[in-house]
């Protein structure tokens, strides 16, 4: 399901997890301070964003947009994986979701989703189920889905969930759930699909020369990417052209993006409304390490 449509930044969401850790391979700003994320929250409001994508996991991300106001924003927030053996699971989920409310100062959340999503493999999985739809039906939540990293996890849960929402990682090395149908059987089920990982945790935006030596293996394919922006692509910045390349996905409905500084958002923003682009399918790589970062630690 392909779309030139312009991207434009009603169809961002920001990404939260730098106000509440220092996140990313490219990030050299650190953690977001409060002053800086209150600049940013109004900037991106300007802008017509109106989805924030948070999570319990990222430090101390919620307890700041509380603090500051989240007036005008959709939520979007996810539960932790389940690690210390609990008596009524479904509770649990529950009173998680009970507690993002609290230090978000909100009533509900736009979308609701589990962050370790194979949880639902293992014992507690129905009563995790139970859990999600319990919260949405009591009001917490409007939408419940799973946050995934492949398709292959995603056919294994498909039927574990009534999904509503699903965020999947998308970029233009990793074109997974286009190329296997999901993202348009996703779509065309109603499904609300956000994009993560359109800049690979800042690695498609760094310089050449600043990528680290661990990448080795897919310095081949690093250097097409490089080679297709100071050529074909010339003109474009590389945030424009990875902005351009998952939006043209029509079944996405948000492209979640993080940024480290308010002028890094700034750039974010006009890079949304340049013309569209579609990267090469030359690009695209297979299932290596490098489109998965929690592989990146084993490089």
């Amino acid at each position: 399901m392909r779309s030139l449509a312009h991207i434009g930044a009603a169809r961002l969401a920001l990404g939260t997890v730098q106000f509440g850790l220092p996140y990313g391979v490219a990030n050299t700003q650190g953690q977001v301070n409060p002053e800086q994320a209150e600049t940013m929250l109004g900037a991106a409001r300007d802008a017509g964003i109106n989805t924030l994508d948070t999570a319990i996991a990222y430090g101390e991300a919620e307890e700041l947009l509380g603090r500051l106001g989240v007036a005008g924003f959709r939520l979007i927030s996810k539960i932790p994986a389940l690690r210390e053996p609990v008596s009524a699971v479904d509770d649990w989920i529950v009173g998680q979701v009970e507690a993002s409310l609290k230090r978000l100062r909100v009533p509900r959340l736009g979308g609701l989703m589990l962050h370790a999503p194979d949880d639902l493999l293992g014992p507690h999985g129905p009563a995790i189920a139970r859990g999600l739809q319990r919260a949405r039906d009591a009001g917490l939540a409007e939408r419940i889905g799973l946050s995934v990293y492949s398709p292959e996890q995603l056919a294994t849960l498909i039927d574990r969930l009534p999904l509503e929402i699903v965020q999947i990682p998308a970029n233009v090395f990793d074109r997974r759930f286009a190329e296997t149908g999901w993202l348009d059987r996703l779509a065309l089920n109603g499904v609300e699909v956000h994009a993560r990982s359109a800049f690979l945790q800042g690695l498609l935006l760094m310089p050449s020369e600043r990528v680290p030596s661990k990448f080795g293996p897919y310095r081949s394919l690093i250097d097409r990417w490089h080679a297709w922006l100071a050529g074909e692509a010339a003109g474009a910045s590389p945030v424009q052209a990875c902005l351009a390349h998952v939006a043209s996905y029509a079944g996405i409905a948000r492209l979640v993006v993080g940024a480290d500084s308010l002028v890094q958002l700034k750039d974010i923003i006009e890079a949304a409304s340049a013309a569209p682009l579609q990267a090469p399918e030359s690009l695209a790589s297979p299932g290596t390490p490098l489109i998965n970062p929690a592989q990146w630690n084993a490089l």
